[in-house]
């Protein structure tokens, strides 16, 4: 059942509050997946991605207008304002890591690479069960206390993981994204983060050029190289997504949903949506996707 507006959370079940800069929270999956009968209904954070560790058991996690099963061992990724939902087995076992979109930025500015873990929902294997499982216990142990050396061990124990998993991307990464110059990956993942601030705006390529203080045609040819799309493509795919989720999630009308993303027009919205996923607001609306 449709309610008017995507459901958003702090954590699941939990009203919307301020999220700390460096917000960082671990817990079982049980904890509230049992309660719910292991299923977690459709749901979105502002500013919170997380890391789901399956040690035991499976199911399927909704994404956005995908649906990817999953298996133990493997690791589920969940970038912040996905809209995300879980069909788990019964018994199924592990933990969810919670961070803040600012600690995260934090960390990428040391670590440039770390901004690629969420850049999209997947599912990893965590062939290395030993090393996960190991690191997430000791991290469980350094949240729970105040001992000396506390923060110091947190942040180092969540670079240790978030590293562990940059290494499982980058090595089922398509051949080609992986060959991508650095510095062109780096400017595309910082085109991505302006694009969610702003996709709402109605600012062009040149407006996003310019606040990355590079020309349009630099852009360009990065976005080629690393996403094999234009920025313009890459802006409109944004504002398609999160019509598609209004669409899926809510009860907004058509004209409801193009004005929430900024466009005056909700026949421009209907041709723009038609154009880029095939079908009309409504013909979407109607197969579920």
């Amino acid at each position: 059942m449709r309610t008017k507006a995507i459901p958003r959370f702090f954590l699941y079940g939990e009203p919307p509050r301020a999220v700390r800069e460096r917000f960082l929270h671990l817990e079982p999956i049980d904890d509230r997946t049992r309660p719910a009968n292991w299923n977690i209904r459709p749901h979105t954070h502002a500013n919170l991605c997380h890391v789901f560790h399956i040690a035991q058991g499976g199911g399927e996690m909704l994404a956005d207008d995908r649906t990817i099963p999953f298996r133990a061992p493997c690791l589920l990724l969940v970038p912040s304002t996905l809209v995300h939902g879980f069909a788990y087995e019964s018994e199924t076992a592990g933990s969810v890591l919670t961070l803040s979109d600012e600690y995260l930025r934090e960390l990428a500015a040391r670590e440039a690479g770390l901004s690629r873990v969420f850049a999209r929902a997947a599912c990893l294997p965590a062939e290395d069960e030993a090393l996960f499982s190991g690191l997430l216990t000791r991290l469980s142990r350094e949240l729970s206390w105040t001992a000396i050396g506390h923060d110091a061990a947190v942040e180092a124990l969540l670079t240790t993981l978030l590293i562990e998993i940059l290494r499982i991307v980058h090595h089922e990464a398509d051949e080609s994204a992986g060959r991508a110059p650095g510095a062109q990956a780096d400017l595309v993942a910082r085109f991505r983060e302006r694009i969610e601030a702003r996709y709402r705006s109605g600012d062009g390529v040149e407006a996003y050029a310019a606040s990355l203080n590079v020309t349009p045609r630099r852009l360009r040819v990065a976005c080629l190289a690393v996403a094999e799309a234009s920025p313009l493509q890459l802006i409109q795919e944004r504002l398609a997504l999160e019509a598609k989720r209004a669409l899926l999630y809510s009860n907004m009308t058509v004209a409801e949903v193009a004005y929430d993303l900024g466009f005056d027009d909700p026949a421009y919205f209907s041709r723009f949506f038609a154009r880029t996923a095939g079908r009309s607001p409504r013909a979407y609306r109607a197969t579920g996707g």
